[in-house]
């Protein structure tokens, strides 16, 4: 903790990427500005992220772009060409992110603490944060908070939600469910496809949600993987046509669309990916399927409970050891891990975040 620094009169956090790592840093900013009101916040951050956060009260985006080379430096130095930040929260441990810091004049720089500060973060920062024992990654955020001197409180968020997605959001799901069922949405793919559930398996729940009395919506980006995972799971449904289908709307929403449409959503099912953490934000609870990283420490972090989770078992097989023993972070190897997840598993834990939040709506 920083014991001796007084309110900054302005404050700059990089944290370039990824989308659910910025809803986590999300939390952070917005309680630092419940704290220091009148502190001005920049946010050096990636360009897909900023397309989801545009908009945030009280805070500047400047766009850092990872894929221009040695131009993206250039670029970062020139927009804060002749700026100077009392602090610099240096949320990121990549080496591009540190090297980005050094674009970024600021008194002080507050980095990770020794043991978090990897490929050697720790050269380019000043400050370092308290150590944690196992943090969630939110929470390891908050530890900058606390390095600035600030309390920390449960996370809350006031995402950036402009009136007019929440109105498409609105029509796109009426148009397909007129009788006004409630809503669960599938988000079946991560970045990488070992990660990602089997499409049967969402088949299946999706027809289990059905039978409970929902409208199954299908969402995700535009990337030909996550159009063909929601075609296989669609066509091995058994209600792929009329007012009964899923409705498809992978690759049809901006980040901020998708956002609105999980808001509006009753409960949402994805493995470790951004949606994830999206439909934490704003208050939609998730079914997380997890298998290569701990879920303690990446999953949806309001709704530990509704994790489905095969990382434990395969972290013992791998390692003869349990998570517990082994350096925090750990993640499981293998293609064919979330394969250990079993449909029986996904649709208790469905009974159970329908019975303790919508027993009288289904």
């Amino acid at each position: 903790m920083l014991g001796q620094l007084s309110v900054p009169k302005n404050l700059c956090l990089l944290r370039l990427s990824a989308i659910g790592d910025v809803c986590h840093a999300v939390a952070m900013v917005q309680n630092i500005q419940r704290q220091w009101p009148e502190t001005k916040i920049t946010w050096v951050i990636g360009k897909i992220e900023a397309s989801l956060l545009s908009g945030m009260d009280g805070v500047e985006f400047v766009i850092f772009d990872k894929r221009a080379g040695l131009k993206g430096y250039q670029d970062l130095r020139q927009q804060l060409k002749g700026r100077k930040f009392d602090v610099l929260l240096h949320m990121q441990v990549a080496l591009r992110a540190s090297l980005a810091s050094l674009c970024i004049p600021a008194k002080v720089k507050i980095g990770f603490d020794s043991r978090r500060a990897k490929e050697g973060q720790w050269l380019f920062c000043n400050k370092k944060i308290a150590p944690q024992e196992q943090p969630h990654v939110l929470d390891g955020f908050m530890g900058f908070a606390k390095a600035l001197g600030l309390a920390v409180s449960a996370p809350l968020w006031e995402m950036p939600l402009t009136d007019s997605d929440v109105l498409w959001a609105s029509d796109k799901l009426s148009a397909e469910n007129r009788a006004g069922k409630p809503i669960a949405i599938i988000c079946p793919a991560a970045s990488k496809a070992e990660r990602n559930w089997h499409a049967e398996g969402y088949s299946q729940t999706a027809e289990y949600l059905y039978e409970r009395g929902f409208k199954v919506v299908i969402c995700g980006g535009p990337t030909t993987m996550e159009k063909l995972l929601a075609e296989a799971i669609i066509s091995r449904s058994g209600f792929s046509q009329g007012e009964d289908a899923i409705q498809n709307l992978v690759g049809q929403t901006s980040l901020k669309q998708l956002l609105a449409v999980l808001k509006l959503g009753h409960l949402v099912i994805a493995p470790d990916t951004g949606p994830a953490h999206m439909a934490v934000t704003v208050g939609t609870p998730v079914v997380g399927l997890y298998a290569h990283s701990n879920p303690k420490r990446t999953g949806p972090y309001l709704y530990p409970q509704y994790v489905v989770s095969a990382y434990e078992p395969a972290i013992q097989l791998q390692y003869k050891k349990n998570s517990a023993q082994l350096a925090w972070g750990t993640r499981a190897k293998g293609k064919d891990l979330m394969m250990q997840i079993s449909i029986t598993q996904v649709k208790k834990t469905l009974d159970r975040l329908i019975t303790e939040n919508y027993a009288d709506l289904v």
